[in-house]
């Protein structure tokens, strides 16, 4: 069965998945033959349940099913558990999300990587749980190729749990919640029957770009949200990290690609903490927010070269830091506000951004890989080391780009966390790493008359 897996994968670029991948338990929720698993109807995705949601603790299953794993649109042999669990959303109030599971037949159970994807989109159709239940759309393909990552985990003997970080309401760039998605996505996949997982499995942190803000938000809230996961984490080996989003709005500012991130994380974080953006915007505001509403990183991504800030807001809100409410949201999802994990971690960062066309910001922000920015990733990395955690490793990676560093930075990554998985001490970087950005939380300004 292997072999005839390996053969369709290859025709959709992932065939290690299937190699290494075994069987999984019966569903305790079959999908109904034919059924369109990833329309928006999909019942699965609801808690329609008598219980108060919040009578259920964090990580607790609410509903299971096993379905063939597809890779764009293909089924194929390998069968994943996929679980809808109680977990946190950005404003504290409880919600439901879905996570995946995916045995490794080279495994046992004892250990297991949640691994983080970068589907950055605003719409939860383009969730790696959809693509994975056979779901195709643009803002959905990224989770597909990202086969090309889990299958050499999967090869090495790790069990996969993938859990949806943005949850059902697609919280683009809203961090904390990012966080205890992930954090209880763990908890739901050694609570369930059928997932081999346990509470002695042992689970390293894995993400790049958008993955990356899951992967440290999970680490940083894990010792007070979640101890008893914390105790079993090894490691987190993240790439691509986004630190103070403020300072990052004004890096890709006008820039010719990234610059669809700034309305991307409008949308998001309005969404998110509640803020009505829309008297704030510009009649190009309105129009642009509009179409990216339900929209991807896909969708963003080239469609608006050298669109700044400015042509999005009204002339009175040209300083970001004149509208207080977003002041408020970035500095929620500031990481240099959260707390110093506790497990050692691994940090890549990408410095070329001039090869995907973002350069130095005239607002003082400097250089990075075209949307994360270095000196705040330094900074960050510093000071952990600085607050008692000097198991970190922090690589910068000068003549990459943000793409660029990702197949780099991705086998090291797997290689520092193979390592911690065996026992070796954690190496660490403390002490040269340079100088990076002030994280301080952003001050709201006046408006003038």
């Amino acid at each position: 069965m292997h072999r005839r897996a390996v053969g369709l994968l290859a025709v959709v670029v992932a065939a290690a998945l299937t190699v290494a991948a075994a069987p999984a338990a019966a569903a305790t929720t079959a999908p109904v033959a034919g059924e369109q698993l990833t329309s928006p109807s999909d019942p699965f995705y609801r808690y329609d349940g008598s219980r108060p949601l919040s009578e259920y603790r964090p990580g607790d299953v609410l509903k299971q099913r096993t379905l063939d794993y597809h890779v764009l649109g293909v089924p194929t042999p390998v069968k994943a558990v996929q679980l809808l669990y109680r977990s946190t959303d950005a404003r504290g109030r409880p919600s439901a999300n879905v996570t995946t599971v995916v045995r490794s037949h080279l495994g046992d159970g004892s250990k297991a990587v949640s691994y983080q994807s970068f589907y950055d989109s605003l719409d939860p159709e383009d969730g790696p749980s959809r693509a994975i239940a056979g779901g195709l759309s643009l803002g959905g393909v990224i989770p597909h190729a990202e086969a090309l990552v889990m299958g050499p985990l999967l090869l090495k003997g790790y069990d996969l749990v993938i859990p949806d970080t943005e949850g059902q309401s697609a919280e683009f760039a809203a961090g904390p919640a990012y966080g205890t998605n992930t954090l209880d996505s763990i908890r739901a996949s050694t609570r369930a029957e059928g997932t081999g997982l346990h509470a002695g499995t042992r689970f390293g942190l894995f993400g790049y770009s958008g993955g990356a803000i899951a992967t440290n938000w999970a680490a940083a809230l894990a010792p007070q949200y979640a101890p008893e996961v914390n105790r079993q984490l090894v490691g987190f080996a993240e790439g691509g990290l986004l630190v103070a989003p403020a300072h990052n709005l004004r890096y890709v500012d006008g820039s010719l690609a990234w610059n669809g991130v700034i309305p991307m994380a409008l949308i998001g974080l309005a969404r998110s903490y509640g803020i009505d953006i829309q008297p704030y915007l510009s009649d190009q505001g309105l129009k642009v927010l509009g179409e990216l509403e339900h929209g991807s990183i896909t969708d963003a991504l080239g469609h608006y070269p050298g669109m700044t800030w400015k042509d999005l807001v009204k002339p009175e809100y040209k300083d970001p830091n004149s509208i207080s409410a977003f002041v408020e949201a970035v500095n929620e999802v500031n990481l240099g506000q959260a707390a110093t994990p506790t497990v050692p971690g691994f940090i890549g960062q990408g410095n070329a951004g001039w090869l995907e066309g973002t350069f130095a910001s005239p607002q003082g922000i400097g250089a990075g890989d075209a949307v994360m920015v270095a000196g705040d990733v330094r900074a960050l990395a510093r000071q952990y080391c600085a607050t008692g955690n000097r198991a970190i490793t922090y690589e910068q990676y000068d003549l990459l780009s943000h793409n660029g560093a990702m197949p780099y930075w991705a086998p090291r990554a797997m290689a520092w966390l193979d390592a911690r998985f065996a026992g070796r001490t954690a190496p660490t970087s403390c002490g040269l790493i340079p100088a990076g950005n002030s994280l301080e939380p952003e001050r709201p300004v006046v408006v003038a008359n």
